[in-house]
């Protein structure tokens, strides 16, 4: 068996953050680990060129960033 190359070990990292994400009880954490996932999916996705893997994650990135920032609001406006 050859050894892993520099793609395929980022996207097992990548892998590992996803997942690691999805065990976070932390709704804010979730998805900012989330987030770091799915950017590095889209790049290993563009690096490999697979267009389905890219998009779907720049996707994910994209609802991402929208709940944080709902997530962020939602908070300063309990603080108020």
């Amino acid at each position: 068996m050859d050894a892993m190359n520099a793609v395929e070990w980022f996207g097992l990292v990548a892998s590992v953050i996803v997942a690691y994400s999805l065990m976070l009880k932390d709704m804010l954490k979730l998805r900012w680990w989330n987030l770091i996932g799915a950017v590095m999916f889209a790049v290993y996705g563009a690096l490999i060129g697979a267009l389905p893997v890219l998009v779907l994650n720049v996707f994910i990135s994209i609802a991402d960033i929208y709940y944080i920032i709902k997530i962020r609001q939602a908070a300063v406006i309990k603080r108020d």
